[in-house]
C-alpha cells in the first residue's frame, strides 16, 4: 500500500480531488427580491406513488419549526408530493436541514430536493454536519447497544465455561465444554468485530462529511476506506447516503459474517492483484462482497463482475443485491446477464453473469475492456467453463495489472488453486454455524428401526441398500430425538420419492427435494408444520444451493450421482460416487444452521478419510468439446499444452478433437489444427459444437425454426418430462407421454412436444400440467431458444424463421433431412440394433453393449429400429441409451462406407422360428427355473463362442425363437431342434409305471399306462423295467444330454425320473436317477449297453431296478418288529455276569437243563466275567436261555450270546420270505383275497455279518385285533420256508411315526400338545417330539398293544393330514388363480383371519387345509368364495404389439380412448380398463359382453389404423391350433367352439400333442365315460380328422390322483379284453390280479397270484393240477366219481360206507373196518355200528368170525 501522509483513508486514484461543483465556485448574487425564489420540492420515494397524502404534506410543512414557505404547493400523486418556495435563501435552507433531520429521526421518508444551485451549496454544510451528527448518534443507537449487551452477555457465558473446565471433569464433558467455550468466544468475536466494523463505517460517513470544514477530524485509520464512493462537498447525494446509513444498521442486525471482515477483505483485495475468499455457507460472501466494492470505490471506473456457474443462482443474486441496496446507487448500477454481453452493456457497475456468459464475452473481447473486477463464485464446483475462464484470466493478469480477481468458495481446493495464481493469498471468513455432532453409523439393526417407520412392501423400482439404511436411521432419529426438523441425503430423484412413499409416520410430514419439483413444491420445504417433525429426503441439491431452517439433524449417505465422460469408451456415464470430504462437510453444516445439530453419517471414518478433499473438477469428468474449440479459437495451436488449473486426460482431450473432426468444425493442417468456417461459428455460436452443429446444418435445409428448437430441447432433454409422485401418477404420466412419442425417437418427441407447446393454448402450465411437462423446462426452452436467435442474428447475420416446416402428424421428406441432420451431428453416437432384446444395441465407437433407456420413445411402438444415434450413456447401474433418434440405413454411407456397414450387420443376430409346439414340450424344454434352456444356452454360446446366442421360448404362441449370426443359426437350429424332437419323444413316449396291486411292498406285476390311457406294456414274470444310473459328478451331469444318450444307444424308454439334490445323503451322491423301458429286453439292453461308457469325464453305472408305484399306505400306521436267525447256532454261548461272579454262576448252573438236554457251564478262559456254555440245543433262542438262567441262579447275569456258525448261509430270499410272512398273516385279516389292504410286510435284506433276518409289519390301526392274533401266532413260530431252528421273534412294543412339515405344525401346535399331554396319563405309552434338519416335525408313538397305538395315533393324523377342500363349484381354472397375486394375496390373509394353513398341490391339483376344526370349514368357505369371485374378475387381456399388429397401436388407443381410457368407460361404465405400457397390453375387467365389446372396439381401432381387413386380436380368450398358433390372417375368424359339446369353450384345455382346445369339463367327461365303460380306448382327440392320442401330461392336468387310479383299471380291462384271450383276471373276486394264457400247444404252468395267494393252471383256468391233464382234470371236475367207478370195476375189496358212502379198499385183516366218518362197518354185512366193540359182537355173534373163512 502507498503510505498516506494525511493518515486519510485510501480513495480510489482515479477519482483525485472531488471535481468542482457546478455551483460551487459561483458567486453568491443575492436576486432582488421581486425576482428571485427558492424551491425546496419534496419527492415521493416511487413515482406513481399517492403515499404520503396531501393532507400529511400539509401536516408536515406545518408542523416546521422553521420560518413557513412563502408559497406552498401540494401534489395529492404522483412523484413530485410538495413545492415549497422561500424569497430567502437561509429560510430555504433551513427549511431543508429541518426536513432532512425529521427523515433521520424517521418521522417521514420523503426526498427533500434542491435543485437550485445556490440554494444546495448554502444548504450543503448545514445537511453535512446534520449527516455527521447522525452519524455520531448512531455510534451510540440502542442497536450498538444490544450487540455490546450481546458481547458483554457471550463473556459471561465463557468466564462460566472456562470455571468449569478448570474442575474435573469426564473426558466426553471435557470435550463438549472445550467445544462450547470456544463456539462462544467465536461468536463473542464475531459479534465484536461487527461493532467495531459498524463504528468505522459511520466514522468514514463522518469524516466525509467534515471534511473540509472548521470540524475536520484526524484521521487515525490507515488502508481502504469503506465508503470511498461517497463524493467530498457539494458532490454528495444525501439520499443514497442515508440510504447506505439505513443498510449499514441493516449489516450490523442481521449479521452476517462476512460484514465482521470488511475492512481486512478490501485491505486484501487492494494489496492483491488475486485473492481466493474462502467463505463458509451462510457468511454472505455472494451479496455482499460485489457491495463492499462498489461502497469504496476501488473499481474506479471499471464495472465489477460477479460470475456463477447457474443462471438462476445469478439472476437471483443480482436481484437481491439489487433489493439491498435499494436507493444506494444510481439506477442500473445493478444487472444481470445469462447469455452473453458486450462492452455496450458494460454501463452497470455491478454485472451477475454465468461463467459461460464472461467466457463467450472473453472471445470477443481478450482485453476485458471495462472490467476491473473478477468475482468468480462457486468455484468449488470446479465447472469446465470455471477452470477454462480462470486459466483464461491468469494469462491477461499479466497484460493488465489493474484487473483484480477474486475466487469464491465455501469448500473450494485453496492451495490448489493458490498455487495456480502464482501463490496468491487466501482469505478466511467463518460462517454462523452453530456446533454439529458427527456421529458415523456403520451398523444398522432392522430391529433398531423397524417398528413403524419402513413399509414393508417395496415399489416397483429397486432401490439400493444405502437408501433402506437412510430411512431406517430417520425412523432411529424420528423416534429417538428431540424436536427438529431431519434432511436425509439420497442420490437420485426416483430414491427420493421411493422413500417418501416408503416412510408414514403421522407424526411426521414426510417432503422430497429435488430439482425437478415445481417451485411451488420445492417451497414447500421452507414451511413450518405445528405438532409436526419435517422430515426432508433430498438429493444434493440440498447441500449448498438452498439453506432450510428446522433443520436439527442431518443423514448423509455419502453418496452422489454423477454424470462421468470416459475417455476410453467415449461415452458419458452416470454412476453413484462417494462425495468428497467438502461434501461431507458442507451437509453437516446444514444442521448447524440456527442451532446445535447432529449429523449422522452413514459410513465409517475410516471411509470418511478414504474420500478425495475436494470434489474433482468437472473438466476432469466432462467432454471438452466446447473447451478444446474456444482454446483452439484463441490461436493455441495444441491444445495439450494449454495451462489448465488441473490439466484433463490427455485421451480426453483426443476425443473432443476427433469429434469436432467429425463434425467438421476443425482440420489438421501442418500437424496442428485450425479452425474451419464451421468452426468459427460454433464458437461465435458458443454452446455445445454438436448442438451448434445442428443448428447450422438446419438452416442451410430451410430447417431453421427446427435446428433452434432442436438444440434448446436436447440441451434441456433430461427434465422436458414430469414423473413425480405416486406409481398411479406415474403411470398416468408414462400414458400420457405416449401421446405425444415420435416413433423416430426421443429428439421427434421433444421438437413435438415443443411444437405443441407452442402453438396457440390459452394456459400453456395448464397443458403441461395435463400432459406431465415441466412448465419450468418448457419456459428454459424458450428463453434458451430466444437467446439462440439473438446470438445468431448478432454473431452470425442469421434471421430465425417463425414457422414451422416439420410436421409431427405426418410423415414428410423433412423427417428424412432431420434424421441426416441428427446422424452427421452424433456421427460419434453410432449404435445397431443386435436383433435381441437383452443384447440391445452395439455402440459402433467402441463395441459396447447397452440398453435404451426405459423412458425412450422408441419402446412405445412394436419395432425397435435397426439403426440409432444417441445423446449418451448413463450407468444408474445398468448402462443406458439416452435421448435415442432413429436413423435411415441409406444415411449411413454419409458417415460410414457400404462394407462397413455391412460387415457390421453380419454381427446381427438373426431370427428363426420353430412353432407348433405344446406348452408341456416347451415346459419340458425350458426345465425348472429354465435351467434346461439355460443349458441349452450356455452350450450354444460356447460352441459358437458367442455370449449374444439365445433361445426364447413364448408359451402363448407356442414357439421357440432362435437368435444367432447367420453363420451359426445352422447348427443353433439342429441343436434346439434335436432337443425338442427328444423331449417331444419322451412326451409321446412316456408311460407311468403301475403295480397290478400297490399295497404289496414286494415286487408285483407291472403295467405302463401310457398315451391314449392304454397299457403299452403288462410285465407278469417279474423281469425288470427300470434301471438305475450311477455317475461319479451326478450332480453335473446335462440332463439333456444323457437322455439323448441314452436313447441313441437304447430303445423303448418310456420314461425317466431324476433324483431330487435336496437333502441327499452322502451315499447317494453318485446316483443320478431312473430309466425305464417299454419291455424287459431294452432295459437288459441298457445295463449291457451303457454300463461303463464314458460320459462326461467318468463311466457309467447301470443297475437294475424292481421298482413299483408304491404309493404310500392307505391307512393309519401301527408297526411291530419280528426277527429270526439267520445262521444256526453252534450250541455254544457266552454268558456276561456281574464283575467275580462267573465261578459261583457256573456252580450253580453245573447241572442245568434246557429242553431236555444238560448242558456244560464252566468259567471261560478267554473272556473275563464270563461263563462258557456248551451242548445247548439248535433250536433254543437267547431269551428262553436267559430264562433258564434267570430261574437257576440269584447272581446278576447282564448278556447271554449265542455263538452262530460263521460264513454265508444259504437261505430263502427276502422276496420269499415276504410272501411266506404274507400268507400267515392273511389268514388273520378280514378280507383275505385283498389282505394287502389290510397291513404292509418289509423284510429287510441283511448284510453279510448279520446273524438275524428282521421284518417290519405295518397294519392298519383299525385292525388291532387281528394284529394282535396274527402276532401271537408268529410269536416262537417257523415260516415254511425257513429251518427248524429259525423261529420267530416279536418284539412286543409297538410303534407309529406321524410327521408333518413346520408351517402346518404352526397352526396346529396347540392341539398337538393338548393331545400328547393327554398321553402321557396312559399307563405304557410314551412319545417322543422332534424337529428334523429338514423342518419336519416328527411324533414317534409307542405302547404295548395295537389298539393303544391305533388310538392314540387317530386324533393326531386327523390333524396332521388336514382336510381335502372338494367342491363342486371348484373347477381347476378356479383353482389355478391360487398362483395369480391376487391369489397368494387372499390365501395369505385367509390364512391370518382363520389361523390356519392353506396347501395348493400342483400335482394332485388338491387343496388341503390344516387346523382347527372349526377353523379349517370357515377357511374352506372364504376360500371357495375368494376363488371363484377372482375367477369371474379375471381379466381380459389385449395385446397391442405384435403380430399383424399397428407399431403404433398403443399410442393410437390412448389417443382414441383418452388416457384413463374414458372412451371405455363412456360405452360400458361397469367396465374397468387398466393399460401396461410396458408389456403393450390392455386388461379388462367386466362381464362377458363387455369384454367382447372391448375387444371389438379396439379390432375397429386396427381396421381404421391398417385399412385392412379384420385383425383378430391375440388375447389370452382367443383359441386355436398349432398352425395358426393363436394368429388368425385377415379373412379368418377364430373357432372357439369346443368340439366335443358345440358350445364355446368354458374353461378351455388345450392337449398337447394336436393344441386343439376344447371344454376341460367335456375332456374330463370323456375319460370319466371309458372309465365307467372300459371302453373307449385309447383316448384320442374328438375334433374330425384329428385323433391324436391324449399323452400322459394331459391325462395328468385333467383327471386326480384317486381318478387316475380307475382309468387305470379300466384300461387295464379293456386291455385284457382286447387281446383275444391271451390274459385272464384271477378268478378271485375283486382281485386285480393278471396271468397269462399258456399256448394251446405249450405245457400247462401253475399260475400263483401274488394278491390272493390261489393256484390256477394257466391253460385250463381250474386249480392248479400236478401229475394231471387238464382234459382228464375237467373230466374230474364235472363227475369227480367217474374214474372211481371205472377203478373199482371187478375189485371185490372195494366197497361203501353204509354210513358216508366214502369208498374204502380192504387189503387184508379182520372183517372190521373203520371208516374215516367214524362209523365201525362189518365187511361181511356192511352192518355199521358206533364202537369196534359192538362190531367185534356183530361178528362174533352173527358171522361166528372175525375173519372170512374160505
Amino acid at each position: 500500500m502507498r503510505p498516506s501522509h494525511d493518515r486519510r483513508p485510501y480513495r480510489p486514484p482515479d477519482r483525485g480531488s472531488p471535481p468542482p461543483h457546478r455551483y460551487h465556485n459561483q458567486p453568491h448574487r443575492q436576486p432582488p427580491p421581486h425576482a428571485r425564489q427558492y424551491a425546496v420540492i419534496l419527492l415521493r420515494a416511487a413515482p406513481d406513488s399517492s403515499t404520503p397524502s396531501a393532507t400529511e404534506i400539509d401536516a408536515l410543512v406545518a408542523g416546521l419549526q422553521s420560518p413557513p414557505p412563502d408559497s406552498l404547493s401540494v401534489c395529492s400523486s404522483g412523484r413530485q408530493a410538495a413545492r415549497l418556495l422561500f424569497r430567502s435563501l437561509p429560510k430555504a435552507a433551513e427549511a431543508a436541514r429541518e426536513l432532512w433531520s425529521l427523515r433521520l429521526d424517521g418521522l417521514h421518508f420523503i426526498n427533500p430536493h434542491l435543485p437550485d444551485a445556490p440554494l444546495a451549496a448554502h444548504a450543503y454544510p448545514l445537511l453535512a454536519s446534520l449527516f455527521a451528527s447522525h452519524a455520531s448518534r448512531l455510534l451510540d443507537s440502542d442497536l450498538v447497544s444490544r450487540c455490546a449487551a450481546r458481547s458483554a452477555e457471550l463473556a459471561v457465558s465463557i468466564q462460566s465455561v472456562k470455571h468449569r473446565l478448570r474442575a474435573h471433569n469426564k473426558l466426553r464433558d471435557f470435550d463438549q465444554l472445550d467445544l462450547q467455550k470456544r463456539t462462544l468466544e467465536a461468536e463473542k468475536d464475531l459479534v465484536d468485530d461487527k461493532i467495531a466494523e459498524y463504528k468505522a463505517a459511520m466514522n468514514s460517513i463522518r469524516r466525509a462529511m467534515l471534511c473540509g470544514t472548521d470540524d475536520e477530524e484526524e484521521v487515525d485509520e490507515e488502508g481502504v476506506d469503506v465508503f470511498g464512493i461517497i463524493g467530498e462537498g457539494e458532490d454528495v447525494d444525501f439520499v443514497r447516503l442515508h440510504m447506505m446509513m439505513l443498510r449499514e444498521c441493516r449489516r450490523l442486525n442481521e449479521g452476517l459474517p462476512i460484514y465482521a471482515y470488511r475492512k481486512k477483505i478490501l485491505d486484501h483485495i487492494f494489496n492483491n492483484q488475486v485473492m481466493i475468499l474462502i467463505g463458509e455457507t451462510g457468511s454472505g460472501k455472494s451479496t455482499q462482497l460485489v457491495q463492499f466494492l462498489a461502497d469504496s470505490g476501488l473499481a474506479a471506473n471499471g464495472s465489477i463482475v460477479c460470475t456463477q456457474p447457474r443462471k438462476v443462482a445469478g439472476l437471483s443474486l443480482a436481484h437481491r443485491v439489487d433489493e439491498e441496496s435499494k436507493g444506494c446507487y444510481k439506477d442500473n448500477f445493478v444487472s444481470s446477464y445469462s447469455s452473453f454481453f458486450n462492452s455496450q452493456d458494460l454501463s452497470s457497475k455491478i454485472i451477475f453473469c454465468t461463467d459461460s456468459c464472461l467466457l463467450h464475452h472473453y472471445m470477443d473481447d481478450t482485453d476485458l475492456s471495462g472490467i476491473s473486477y473478477i468475482i468468480v463464485d462457486e468455484a468449488h464446483e470446479r465447472s469446465l467453463n470455471t477452470d477454462l475462464l480462470l486459466a483464461l484470466i491468469k494469462k491477461k493478469l499479466l497484460d493488465r495489472l489493474d484487473l483484480r480477481l477474486v475466487i469464491m468458495s465455501a469448500t473450494a481446493d485453496a492451495n490448489r488453486l493458490a498455487e495456480y495464481f502464482y501463490g496468491c493469498q487466501t482469505f478466511h471468513v467463518k460462517g454462523r454455524n452453530f456446533p454439529v455432532e458427527i456421529k458415523y453409523v456403520t451398523d444398522l439393526s432392522v430391529e433398531a428401526s423397524f417398528n413403524t417407520g419402513l413399509n414393508s412392501s417395496r415399489g416397483a423400482c429397486a432401490t439400493a441398500s444405502y437408501v433402506d439404511d437412510v430411512i431406517r436411521q430417520v425412523s432411529i432419529i424420528h423416534k429417538g430425538e428431540d424436536e427438529g426438523a431431519i434432511l436425509a441425503f439420497l442420490t437420485s430423484q426416483l430414491e427420493v420419492e421411493w422413500a417418501c412413499e416408503n416412510f408414514s409416520d403421522a407424526r411426521a410430514v414426510v417432503l422430497p427435494m429435488h430439482g425437478k419439483l415445481s417451485p411451488v413444491e420445492q417451497s414447500r420445504v421452507f414451511k413450518s408444520f405445528p405438532g409436526k417433525r419435517k422430515i426432508i429426503f433430498c438429493t444434493n441439491i440440498a447441500e449448498t444451493s438452498l439453506t432450510i431452517k428446522e433443520v436439527k439433524y442431518v443423514v448423509d449417505s455419502g453418496l452422489v450421482k454423477e454424470s462421468r465422460f470416459v475417455p476410453t469408451s467415449g461415452l458419458n456415464v452416470l454412476k453413484v460416487n462417494w462425495i468428497s470430504q467438502s461434501s461431507a462437510n458442507q451437509r453437516a453444516g446444514r444442521a448447524g444452521r440456527t442451532g446445535a445439530g447432529k449429523c449422522y453419517r452413514l459410513y465409517s471414518q475410516s471411509d470418511f478419510t478414504m474420500m478425495e478433499v475436494h470434489q474433482e473438477p468437472e473438466i476432469r469428468k466432462v467432454h471438452l468439446g466446447t473447451a478444446v474449440l474456444r482454446i483452439l479459437a484463441l490461436g493455441v495451436k495444441d491444445a495439450q499444452n494449454f495451462e489448465f488449473v488441473d490439466a484433463p486426460n490427455p485421451e480426453a482431450i483426443n476425443i473432443a478433437v476427433k469429434n469436432l473432426e467429425q463434425l467438421g468444425a476443425i482440420k489438421c493442417k501442418y500437424n496442428c489444427f485450425e479452425l474451419t468456417d464451421i468452426g468459427r461459428h460454433l464458437v461465435k455460436l458458443g454452446i455445445e459444437p454438436r448442438l451448434g452443429k445442428i443448428m447450422l446444418d438446419c438452416f442451410s435445409f430451410g430447417l431453421g425454426k427446427e435446428g433452434v428448437v432442436l438444440a434448446a430441447v436436447m440441451a434441456n432433454s433430461s427434465s422436458i418430462f414430469c414423473r413425480v409422485g405416486t406409481d398411479e401418477e406415474k403411470h398416468k404420466a408414462d400414458l400420457q407421454k405416449v401421446r405425444l412419442c415420435h416413433q423416430d425417437g426421443d429428439l421427434f418427441t421433444l421438437l413435438a412436444v415443443y411444437k405443441k407447446w407452442e402453438d396457440g393454448h390459452e394456459n400453456r402450465n395448464t397443458w403441461c400440467w395435463q400432459n406431465s411437462i415441466n412448465a419450468k423446462t418448457m419456459r428454459r426452452c424458450q428463453e434458451t431458444i430466444s437467446e439462440l436467435e439473438k446470438c445468431l442474428k448478432h454473431e452470425l447475420n442469421i434471421i430465425i424463421p417463425s414457422y414451422w416446416c416439420w410436421n409431427p402428424e405426418a410423415p414428410t421428406v423433412h423427417d428424412k433431412l432431420l434424421k441426416r441432420i441428427i446422424l452427421s451431428s452424433l456421427a460419434g453416437n453410432l449404435a445397431m440394433f443386435l436383433g435381441h432384446e437383452r443384447s440391445g444395441y452395439q455402440v459402433i465407437s467402441t463395441d459396447q453393449v447397452v440398453n435404451l433407456h426405459p423412458s425412450c420413445s422408441l419402446l412405445n411402438y412394436g419395432v425397435k429400429p435397426e439403426w440409432v444415434v444417441f445423446s449418451e450413456i448413463l450407468s444408474v447401474p445398468n448402462q443406458y441409451l439416452v435421448c435415442v433418434t432413429a436413423v435411415d440405413h441409406d444415411a449411413l454411407c454419409t458417415i460410414h462406407p457400404m462394407s462397413f456397414i455391412q460387415q457390421l450387420e453380419k454381427q446381427k443376430l438373426q431370427i428363426k422360428v420353430i412353432s407348433g409346439l405344446g406348452n408341456n414340450l416347451l415346459g419340458k424344454f425350458c426345465g425348472k427355473s429354465g435351467q434346461n434352456k439355460q443349458k441349452i444356452v450356455s452350450r450354444l454360446q460356447e460352441e459358437c463362442r458367442d455370449d449374444r446366442l439365445t433361445v426364447e421360448i413364448n408359451f402363448k404362441n407356442n414357439e421357440v425363437i432362435l437368435f444367432a449370426t447367420e453363420q451359426h443359426m445352422e447348427k443353433v437350429f439342429c441343436i434346439v431342434n434335436n432337443a425338442l424332437e427328444c423331449e417331444g419323444k419322451m412326451m409321446r413316449n412316456e408311460c407311468l409305471e403301475r403295480s397290478l396291486f400297490p399295497e404289496r411292498c414286494g415286487s408285483s406285476p407291472i403295467a405302463l399306462f401310457g398315451s391314449g390311457a392304454e397299457i403299452k406294456h403288462l410285465e407278469l414274470e417279474k423281469r425288470y423295467l427300470t434301471v438305475e444310473v450311477l455317475h461319479q459328478n451326478a450332480h453335473d451331469i446335462n440332463e439333456m444330454e444323457l437322455i439323448c444318450l441314452v436313447d441313441s444307444l437304447v430303445s423303448g424308454v418310456v420314461n425317466f425320473h431324476k433324483f431330487a439334490r435336496n437333502f441327499r445323503i452322502a451315499s447317494d451322491e453318485t446316483k443320478w436317477g431312473k430309466f425305464t423301458f417299454l419291455k424287459p429286453e431294452n432295459a437288459e439292453d441298457a445295463v449291457s449297453k451303457l454300463n461303463g461308457v464314458e460320459f462326461h469325464g467318468s463311466s457309467l453305472k447301470v443297475v437294475p431296478v424292481y421298482s413299483s408305484d408304491n404309493q404310500g399306505l392307505p391307512f393309519p400306521a401301527v408297526r411291530a418288529k419280528l426277527c429270526w436267525p439267520r445262521k444256526p447256532s453252534k450250541g455254544l454261548a457266552l454268558v456276561t455276569c456281574a464283575s467275580g461272579e462267573a465261578q459261583s454262576v457256573a456252580n450253580d448252573c453245573f447241572a442245568l437243563g434246557i429242553d431236555g438236554r444238560y448242558v456244560n457251564c464252566r468259567v471261560s478262559t478267554k473272556e473275563e466275567n464270563c461263563v462258557f456254555v456248551e451242548r445247548i440245543p439248535l433250536h433254543v433262542t437267547e431269551p428262553e436261555l436267559y430264562d433258564a438262567f434267570r430261574s437257576t441262579t440269584t447272581r446278576r447275569i447282564l448278556n447271554i450270546r449265542l455263538l452262530r456258525v460263521k460264513g454265508a448261509i444259504a437261505g430263502p430270499s427276502v422276496s420269499v420270505c415276504e410272501e411266506a410272512l404274507i400268507r400267515e398273516i392273511s389268514s388273520f385279516m378280514r378280507n383275505k383275497s385283498l389282505s394287502g389292504q389290510n397291513f404292509r410286510v418289509e423284510v429287510f435284506p441283511p448284510e453279510e455279518n448279520d446273524s438275524m433276518m428282521r421284518a417290519t409289519l405295518t397294519f392298519d390301526g383299525s385292525l388291532y385285533q387281528e394284529a394282535a392274533r396274527a402276532l401271537d401266532h408268529l410269536q416262537g413260530s417257523i415260516l415254511p420256508c425257513c429251518q427248524p431252528w429259525q423261529i420267530i421273534e416279536c418284539k412286543h412294543v409297538f410303534h407309529s411315526t406321524l410327521s408333518c412339515p413346520v408351517r402346518v405344525y404352526n397352526v396346529i401346535s396347540l392341539e398337538v400338545a393338548s393331545l400328547l399331554e393327554s398321553f402321557r396319563s396312559q399307563k405304557g405309552v410314551s412319545y417322543s417330539f422332534e424337529k428334523t434338519e429338514n423342518g419336519i416335525f416328527r411324533v414317534k408313538l409307542t405302547a404295548n398293544a395295537t389298539k393303544t397305538i391305533a388310538d392314540l395315533r387317530r386324533p393326531l393324523e386327523i390333524l396332521m393330514k388336514g382336510k381335502t377342500i372338494n367342491h363342486p363349484d371348484l373347477t381347476l381354472s378356479a383353482v389355478h388363480m391360487l398362483l395369480s397375486r391376487d391369489g397368494v394375496t387372499h390365501l395369505k390373509s385367509i390364512e391370518q383371519e382363520t389361523g390356519t394353513y392353506i396347501m395348493y398341490d400342483r400335482r394332485s391339483l388338491n387343496i388341503k387345509v390344516f387346523g382347527n376344526q372349526h377353523h379349517m370349514a370357515e377357511a374352506e368357505e372364504k376360500l371357495v368364495h375368494v376363488l371363484l369371485q377372482l375367477l369371474e374378475k379375471r381379466p381380459l387381456e389385449i395385446f397391442l404389439r405384435g403380430h399383424n399388429l399397428p407399431p403404433d397401436l398403443m399410442k393410437k388407443t390412448i389417443e382414441n380412448f383418452g388416457v384413463d381410457l374414458e372412451g371405455f368407460k363412456k360405452e360400458m361404465p361397469t367396465v374397468k380398463v387398466d393399460l401396461h405400457k410396458h408389456r403393450h397390453l390392455l386388461k379388462v375387467w367386466g362381464s362377458k359382453e363387455d369384454k367382447r365389446r372391448v375387444e371389438g372396439m379396439v379390432s375397429e381401432l386396427i381396421i381404421s389404423v391398417k385399412s385392412n381387413a379384420l385383425v383378430q386380436l391375440p388375447s389370452e380368450n382367443v383359441g386355436g391350433s398349432k398352425e395358426d398358433k393363436q394368429r388368425v390372417d385377415d379373412n379368418e375368424l377364430s373357432n372357439d367352439t369346443c368340439p366335443i359339446c358345440l358350445c364355446e369353450t368354458e374353461d378351455p384345455f388345450k392337449l398337447e400333442t394336436c393344441a386343439h382346445v376344447f371344454c376341460r369339463a367335456c375332456l374330463v367327461d370323456q375319460c370319466e365315460s371309458a372309465t365307467k365303460s372300459h371302453d373307449g380306448f385309447p383316448l384320442c382327440c374328438l375334433r374330425t380328422g384329428c385323433k391324436k392320442p391324449f399323452l400322459i401330461v394331459d391325462l395328468k392336468h385333467l383327471v386326480s390322483k384317486e381318478k387316475m387310479d380307475d382309468l387305470f383299471r379300466a384300461s387295464l380291462r379293456a386291455f385284457v379284453a382286447s387281446r383275444a384271450g391271451m390274459y385272464r383276471f384271477c378268478p378271485t373276486p375283486d382281485c386285480r390280479s393278471i396271468y397269462q394264457v399258456a399256448a394251446p400247444d405249450a405245457e400247462a404252468k401253475p399260475f400263483v397270484c401274488g394278491a390272493c395267494y390261489v393256484e390256477i393252471c394257466t391253460k385250463c383256468h381250474l386249480e392248479y393240477h400236478p401229475f394231471i391233464s387238464c382234459e382228464a382234470y375237467k373230466e374230474y371236475k364235472e363227475d369227480p366219481d367217474a374214474t372211481l367207478r371205472e377203478w373199482r370195476k371187478g375189485k371185490e375189496n372195494v366197497k361203501n360206507c353204509p354210513s358216508c358212502g366214502y369208498t374204502i379198499e380192504k387189503a387184508d385183516g379182520c372183517n372190521h373196518v373203520e371208516c374215516r366218518c367214524g362209523r365201525h362197518i362189518c365187511w361181511a354185512c356192511l352192518a355199521n355200528f358206533r364202537s369196534s366193540e359192538e362190531c367185534y359182537g356183530h361178528l362174533r355173534s352173527v358171522h361166528q368170525s372175525f375173519v372170512d373163512i374160505v
